[in-house]
């Protein structure tokens, strides 16, 4: 039941990102979107300050720290707000969350069982890489059927999971 509701939830976020993975949207403005909607708009940095009820050196400094991303989302919300704008802010995966779940998940299968097979061919008892392939496989379904954060422990010294 937990599962069919993971499944659903990843589902239901894999969809809404979809949208924005594919929105051909703008790369920022090397001054930043604040300064660029306010010159754009005609407005001063005084009568931006002044809606926003600060200095206009501070709304310089704000402006400035917006373009070397170190503003913080409060502060740019509200930046936003007094010039009647929206912030959408979003984190959005290159590819489709299962994907990262399955590449992860084969990822973690193959170094269990490379660990596996490297014991197994000291031993004179090495398998087919076609065998390793499936048990690999095999092994990446059982590891998305079970526990999520299983997948993101690291390995510990000698490749044994954590």
């Amino acid at each position: 039941m937990k599962t069919d509701f993971s499944q659903l939830q990843l589902r239901q976020l894999d969809a809404a990102l979809a949208s924005w993975r594919l929105a051909d949207l703008p790369a920022r403005p090397s001054s930043g979107w604040l300064k660029a909607i306010r010159e754009a708009l005609g407005m001063t940095a005084t009568h931006l300050a002044g809606r926003l009820g600060v200095a206009t050196s501070s709304l310089t400094r704000l402006e400035a720290s917006e373009a070397d991303d170190t503003i913080s989302l409060a502060t740019l919300r509200r930046a936003a707000q007094a010039l009647d704008c929206e912030l959408h802010y979003a984190l959005v995966p290159r590819q489709p969350l299962a994907d990262t779940l399955q590449a992860r998940a084969s990822s973690v299968a193959g170094e269990q069982i490379a660990a596996i097979s490297h014991s197994m061919a000291l031993e004179a008892q090495a398998t087919s890489p076609e065998t390793v392939q499936e048990q690999t496989n095999a092994l990446a379904q059982r590891l998305l059927q079970g526990s999520r954060r299983a997948l993101w422990k690291e390995s510990g010294p000698q490749g044994a999971r954590v």
